[in-house]
């Protein structure tokens, strides 16, 4: 593995030992944070960290969907530039940090390293990379998403239903819109879907922007279902081979045990594929629809399969992910996106990500926070997650709006939902008949105050928009994190804190995370900040403690903010029932 060091950082890295499996060395420092997306901490001294793309259905633990290999640390951050899967362990040896690195590189494969602050070093890795693209302004709205949506009726329900209740929806995901065979045409039994250049026309009138889901796969239908035209697709695609293949030259398939198994992959180093599969779905473009939701990507399962471009599965165990969301983002262009739960190094370049699938638990709401700010700090910076989950019985009432005050200050706002009966029905089922986490279900379920609070701050993130469009824009130019841990901001004296974060340069967010918790430690870093709610001034240094009603969140400004008073006037609605 060759070793770069940028900006003549070489004295400050120690090469303990190096092989074909494994490297190992030592720095002046005292913590670790990155890595990617990980839902288990932020710090992760001390902890292993294993870089592969892994699906986990809910309570992630170490696992992650999205690992990214860039390192950050007090003075030191590092970049392993590989596609493999490997190991890294860490400890803490007087006043070093000792990494161990445990895989199979190749010549290719460079660690680079990098010297300065957090800050500093993120800008210089993620310039490496190739830096970040903003995407669409309107993808800071607030997004509706539910699986049980099945038809045409069922989206303008939602979307008339939003108007009643007054949540001024910008995208809806509509995940169960296909044929369920080969996912790029429109489900027309019973006429599910009868107009919908009606439907777009009726979205763009209202502002809305709609999103269909996706999966890389050639699925393998259910035993005794047949399709005419999915066999016909199957016989094309195995005749030019468009599939990942086995090292024999048939198809490789998903195996047991896995989402979609038994299906084949599409090939995405291939451009015969992409003409294809790409092909298929541009009347969609055409009709008018916003993106893709680009699910799974975790399906290379193998270490001998083998890719159109000479990749095997040993490569492509992290790199399929990441490979088939840019063969969507170069198809689509700039103007529309995809929102993603799985990728790997490149994900900086590509649009937006979700954190996955999280059961409606206060762990999940916890473990959601970690995965943001570590993604964040790895150059993920417009990351989202389910309000409450998105599976398994319905969030209590306290649970929802303690998750959607969380979700209306972090880069993307989305409520998500898994039907009864859906695909993990079986191993989480729902409750009573309609599993469905919209604020005006929620409330009819568990209780009007979710449909009084979760509106007011649903208001407020529309308000905040001019915000997070300028903090955004600051964030892709400078390189620097959208949201932020204290330490990232500050410095190391912050490196305990990773249950409030900075949202941009001016806010700084203190969650309520806990059942039954009404208050709560706030720490303030250097600078005077105005609380929202008891509408004082504090100045910090200082840790402060702050009570939270149901209705409310920790929210302070920074009063350096140069639109101080246009951001105090954003909150405004919360504060008046």
């Amino acid at each position: 593995m060759k070793t770069v060091y940028l900006q003549g950082c070489e004295s400050s890295i120690f090469v303990v030992d190096e092989g074909t499996s494994h490297f190992t060395f030592r720095f002046k420092g005292n913590h670790l944070w990155g890595a990617g997306e990980h839902f288990d901490r932020v710090e992760f001294l001390s902890h292993r960290r294993k870089n592969e793309v892994k699906e986990v259905f809910t309570k992630q633990g170490e696992d992650s969907y999205l690992p990214l290999p860039l390192v950050l640390s007090d003075g030191i951050a590092f970049l392993v530039d590989s596609d493999r899967v490997f190991d890294m362990d860490s400890y803490l040896a007087g006043d070093d940090v000792v990494v161990h690195i445990t895989g199979q590189f190749g010549p290719e494969d460079t660690i680079l390293f990098a010297e300065g602050t957090p800050k500093e070093t993120l800008l210089q890795l993620l310039m490496h990379l190739g830096g970040v693209q903003t995407p669409p302004d309107w993808v800071f709205g607030e997004w509706a998403s539910a699986n049980r949506w099945r038809s045409q009726a069922d989206v303008e329900k939602a979307m008339e239903q939003a108007e009643i209740h007054g949540f001024p929806i910008s995208v809806v995901v509509v995940e169960a819109w296909s044929d369920e065979s080969t996912f790029y045409t429109f489900n027309e039994e019973e006429g599910l879907w009868p107009d919908v250049q009606a439907l777009l026309t009726k979205m763009e009138q209202k502002g809305m922007h709609l999103v269909l889901w996706q999966c890389p796969v050639f699925k393998a239908l259910e035993e005794g279902r047949v399709d005419e035209r999915h066999q016909r697709d199957l016989s094309y695609i195995q005749e030019h081979k468009l599939a990942v293949l086995n090292p024999d030259g048939t198809p490789y398939r998903i195996p047991k045990g896995h989402w979609f198994a038994g299906s084949m992959v599409p090939d995405f180093t291939n451009e015969e594929t992409k003409a294809w599969w790409f092909d298929k779905r541009a009347y969609l473009l055409d009709l008018g629809i916003s993106g893709f939701k680009t699910d799974g990507g975790e399906c290379i399962l193998s270490d001998e399969v083998c890719f159109h471009d000479g990749s095997t599965g040993k490569k492509m165990r992290n790199g399929y992910a990441q490979k088939y969301v840019e063969a969507y983002c170069d198809y689509l262009g700039p103007e529309r996106i995809t929102f993603s739960r799985a990728g790997y190094l490149g994900s900086n370049r590509s649009n937006l990500y979700w954190a996955g699938d999280q059961v409606s638990e206060w762990s999940e709401l916890r473990a959601v926070l970690n995965a943001g700010l570590s993604a964040s700090i790895s150059g993920v910076f417009w990351w989202g997650f389910d309000i409450a989950g998105f599976a398994g019985p319905l969030p209590s009432l306290e649970l929802y709006l303690r998750s959607y005050e969380l979700a209306s200050l972090v880069p993307l706002m989305q409520w998500h939902s898994e039907p009864v009966g859906g695909q993990f029905s079986e191993v989480m089922r729902g409750e009573d008949a309609l599993n469905d986490r919209s604020p005006w279900v929620m409330a009819a379920k568990k209780g009007q105050d979710i449909l009084t609070i979760s509106k007011r701050y649903s208001r407020m993130r529309k308000d905040l928009n001019w915000y997070l469009l300028r903090e955004a824009s600051f964030s892709q130019t400078h390189l620097q994190a959208l949201m932020r841990p204290l330490f990232y901001e500050y410095d190391t004296r912050y490196s305990s804190v990773y249950d409030e974060f900075l949202l941009g340069r001016s806010l700084l967010v203190a969650p309520m995370l806990e059942e039954g918790e009404t208050t709560r430690t706030v720490i303030l870093p250097e600078g005077v900040w105005y609380e929202v709610f008891s509408q004082i001034q504090r100045t910090g240094p200082c840790s402060i403690a702050c009570e939270y009603p149901l209705d409310r969140i920790g929210i302070f400004i920074n009063t350096a903010e140069p639109e101080f008073e246009r951001l105090k006037a954003v909150f405004t609605c919360l504060l008046f029932v």
